[in-house]
């Protein structure tokens, strides 16, 4: 006969129907092996009896898990809407997640006025984080490592040996679109480089000037954008500003090459036939940029991903490596 079961079944009731303590329930329900097989079975036959679910809540009591994982964007709400890098990287971590125990919180935190976010991550509410975007001003994110476990997409600018991070190798993704433009035969190139506070911004910018440095050549010009659309037409519009236009340019965002491309339309100058373009990221800009963009694909699901299985396997013990470098891959359009 099936008895007729309470709405909302507790810890307290399994205990009672099984005979034993509230915390002999929740190491059973937790897997700890410090219970005899007698007991696991007496507890067992009563969470069947009263259909028992076990809640996060309760599993967090006993384990000092929560099983969540905060994302933290060190950006206002403007940038992560309207870049395409931010949806992309959140679908390839989701995707990993979804067969973990593991939910994202997300965190929009440009500069954490009251340090809300750092206090939400230090109060025990999740148990790691995976901070992207991140400025060598952000020293909120170091009190946020200095609490959990953290990964980091791209290269933190911390400096810390013990650091654990997945990044494109952006250095080398720099190189080789200066070297595909020197291969074209452009020799006045110019760089519309990121921002200067971020090691992605440094390290394309840093590929430009070696490729440039091996082919004994020095750089027609670099201005600072800021990864925006917007930036990248202020940017271009000052290199063009200067007098002689180059013959391309890297622009070291998709988005700020679209800008750029922009500004030499207005200025009467074709692409590619008066200034190559190539940008960087081989986002849906590029393809919705007229021309389509030659650029440098960046493998942000993957990305993503494996940022979340490093994180994963931090919280399990496990021994991942620090440091994940995944490469970038030139796709060849019509705007060089």
């Amino acid at each position: 006969m099936n008895r007729e079961l309470p709405e909302s079944v507790t810890l307290d009731m399994v205990a009672e129907l099984a005979g034993v303590s509230k915390s002999t329930v929740s190491r059973v329900v937790n897997g700890s092996n410090d219970v005899s097989a007698r007991t696991r079975d007496s507890v067992g036959q009563a969470i069947a009896s009263l259909n028992y679910v076990p809640n996060r809540a309760a599993r967090s009591l006993a384990s000092r898990q929560t099983h969540a994982i905060a994302l933290i964007v060190a950006e206002d709400s403007t940038r992560f809407f309207s870049d395409p890098f931010f949806p992309t990287i959140v679908s390839g971590i989701n995707a990993y997640l979804n067969d973990t125990d593991y939910v994202l919180n997300l965190f929009v935190a440009s500069g954490d006025p009251g340090d809300k976010t750092t206090r939400y991550v230090r109060s025990g509410a999740v148990d790691g984080a995976l901070i992207v975007s991140h400025h060598s001003s952000d020293q909120f994110l170091n009190r946020v490592a200095a609490s959990v476990p953290v990964v980091y997409g791209g290269r933190p600018m911390t400096g810390l040996a013990n650091d654990f991070y997945v990044d494109v190798d952006n250095a080398r993704g720099g190189r080789e679109a200066t070297e595909y433009l020197l291969r074209q035969g452009h020799r006045r190139i110019a760089m519309i480089a990121g921002r200067l506070t971020m090691s992605v911004g440094i390290d394309r910018l840093d590929g430009f000037r070696a490729a440039l440095a091996a082919a004994g050549l020095s750089e027609a010009a670099v201005e600072q954008g800021d990864f925006t659309l917007e930036g990248g037409a202020a940017a271009m519009r000052r290199i063009l500003d200067r007098g002689e236009a180059p013959d391309a340019v890297f622009a070291a965002s998709d988005l700020m090459a679209r800008g750029a491309i922009r500004v030499l339309r207005s200025r009467r100058l074709r692409v590619p036939h008066d200034v190559a373009v190539i940008g960087f990221d081989d986002s849906p800009v590029a393809t919705s940029a007229s021309p389509h963009l030659t650029t440098m694909r960046q493998p942000w699901l993957l990305q993503g991903a494996k940022m979340a299985s490093v994180l994963v396997d931090l919280l399990a013990g496990r021994q991942p490596p620090r440091v994940t470098l995944l490469d970038p891959e030139l796709v060849v359009r019509r705007s060089a």
